[in-house]
């Protein structure tokens, strides 16, 4: 029996036209060939910087330190919470507040789960929550702009307040103005700016939120979903965010960047070494640093330190992890969560500097 011919593909005559990326191939090509005489060690030198600056995040502090297990963890209990009403309790206590705004209630829920657990298990279970609530796609990219107002680990606003008291820092005044009242002023801020397809809506429109999946269902299977979230989402959007960082550090240009965080960190009011570390690795980290601080550094750097630490950074969940939770889980796609990412990083930014600047007087001891 005679085989089926080969169909030969019909001639393009575009193909013989250069494209842009067959013009960066061949300079790419040509520049490989030329390190490879000229300098053979720089590109196992580029590849070695990038495993160094990815390496301590992904395994250091990602697989074997407790960051991971948090992860775990925190899918875990913010699942328990929302088979015990957890979610439909808080819908209950905001309709009224966000009734009056015009605003769907469920733009606040993210960030409760926020400041409860992590905020990639935020989004992965209040995402489907706003879908099933029918919020627009400008309340959902409220909540999300909302959600980054909020410390993302519980161990953050603790080791914040030890940090606070080291100073001599009144704390109540600053947790109630920098955490909690940003959770009902920002999505009423962002409805009448930027977002503005908001809607009413009644209680009785909203459906119950707690689902009635069993006990031990809920459990076996949030764990499962933590794992799956840390390492099919966490850990790539990680190495992705510090594969540039150390690129950028080989060619050389890293160190400049990282001065001029620091210069503006100090204008906007924030301390700068535990802001850098907010920023690029870990608030947790930052907090736990402010509190080892000589004391004669201004109590305004620490106000503004303190108040950006506790947020949606660092910057490799609000440019990474962020996005892709949450394209997965909403009705929004990547771009739309970055955007509404980066709204709500600039409004926490101009948050602590606002504290910093003309707060600190009424609140130090």
């Amino acid at each position: 029996m005679e085989k089926n011919p080969i169909k030969s593909r019909p001639p393009d005559s575009s193909r013989r036209k250069w494209s842009t990326f067959e013009v960066i191939g061949i300079l790419l090509v040509f520049l490989s060939l030329a390190l490879l005489l000229f300098a053979p060690n720089s590109l196992s030198q580029l590849f070695d910087t990038m495993i160094k600056e990815v390496k301590p995040i992904v395994v250091d502090t990602f697989l074997t330190s407790e960051v991971g297990i948090a992860i775990i963890v925190s899918v875990i209990v913010g699942r328990i919470l929302e088979r015990f009403g957890f979610t439909d309790g808080l819908i209950r206590l905001f309709v009224p507040i966000m009734k009056w705004f015009k605003i769907n209630p469920s733009v606040i829920i993210p960030s409760v789960y926020n400041i409860l657990g992590d905020i990639n298990a935020a989004g992965k279970i209040a995402g489907p929550i706003l879908v099933k609530a029918n919020a627009t796609k400008a309340e959902q990219k409220i909540s999300v702009a909302t959600m980054i107002q909020s410390p993302q680990s519980f161990a953050t606003f603790v080791l914040g307040l030890i940090a606070l008291a080291a100073f001599g820092i009144n704390a109540f005044p600053l947790v109630i103005l920098s955490i909690f009242v940003p959770i009902i002023l920002v999505p009423w801020l962002l409805s009448k700016t930027i977002y503005r397809d908001t809607q009413k809506v009644e209680l009785e429109a909203l459906p119950r939120f707690t689902p009635k999946t069993r006990i031990l269902d809920t459990i076996f299977s949030s764990a499962k979903e933590g794992v799956e979230l840390l390492f099919l989402t966490i850990i790539p959007a990680v190495a992705v965010v510090f594969f540039f960082i150390g690129m950028f550090k080989f060619i050389g240009i890293w160190a400049p960047i990282e001065a001029g965080m620091a210069s503006v960190l100090t204008f906007l009011s924030i301390e700068p070494s535990t802001g850098i570390v907010s920023v690029l690795a870990a608030p947790t980290l930052a907090v736990a640093q402010l509190a080892e601080l000589a004391s004669n550094i201004p109590p305004s750097l620490i106000v503004g330190s303190f108040v950006l630490a506790n947020s949606g950074l660092p910057l490799s969940v609000i440019f990474g992890q962020v996005p892709v939770t949450w394209a997965q889980s909403s009705g929004l796609n990547e771009k739309e969560v970055l955007e509404a990412a980066i709204v709500g990083m600039i409004i926490r930014i101009i948050t602590a500097c606002l504290l910093g600047y003309f707060l600190t007087p009424l609140l130090v001891v």
